[in-house]
């Protein structure tokens, strides 16, 4: 099942700026800050920096949706056509994440929370 989009990820080249901006735009001290990864949580929504984004082939920003099967979803998106970009990968904790290219060359992320 999908449950719509609930983390979205910004590449960034200088994480400092970026975090400063961020942290004033959306009022709220980051609740994760790491040299690999700056979030923030607003409601239900996860806002992110990755300074590795751009390395890792984003071009923008990437919409995560929340799905509960990842592996099926991923195969879902290939077989309507979509390009792989990031295979499954453990983000840590168990929490998965992939992405794909539809054919107007848009991502499109999945993330799969560790089971509870």
């Amino acid at each position: 099942m999908n449950h719509g989009i609930t983390t979205v990820i910004y590449p960034v080249k200088d994480l400092e700026q970026a975090k400063a901006l961020y942290s004033k735009l959306l009022g709220v001290a980051p609740y994760a800050d790491a040299p690999y990864y700056v979030g923030w949580k607003l409601g239900n929504m996860d806002i992110g920096l990755d300074p590795n984004g751009h390395k890792s082939g984003m071009t923008g920003p990437v919409s995560y949706y929340q799905v509960d099967d990842i592996k099926a979803s991923l195969q879902t998106l290939l077989d309507a056509g979509a390009e792989s970009v990031q295979e499954i990968k453990d983000v840590g904790g168990g929490k998965l994440i992939a992405s794909v290219k539809d054919a107007n060359g848009n991502m499109i992320g999945l993330l799969q929370d560790p089971p509870k």
